[in-house]
């Protein structure tokens, strides 16, 4: 059995984690690994390349924050 070289993303996750981060504010420890696994993702359309980069402004501009909880879903 072959381990691949880079994380999978799971169909349809990425666009959960862009709106979850929304959503929320805040970009969680589980997100993080949806997104590093988006970006290494090599299958990954221009068009969520460009979802992933406004991601990533909103995050450097302050509007999303980055938190060290796994999940920001409340109970």
């Amino acid at each position: 059995m072959s381990v691949p070289d880079s994380p999978l993303l799971l169909p349809g996750a990425l666009g959960e984690i862009l709106v979850a981060a929304q959503t929320t504010g805040t970009l969680s420890l589980a997100d993080r690994h949806g997104l590093q696994a988006a970006i290494l993702d090599p299958s990954l359309t221009e068009e969520e390349r460009r979802a992933v980069d406004r991601l990533l402004r909103s995050i450097s501009r302050g509007k999303i924050r980055i938190c060290d909880e796994v999940s920001t879903l409340s109970s």
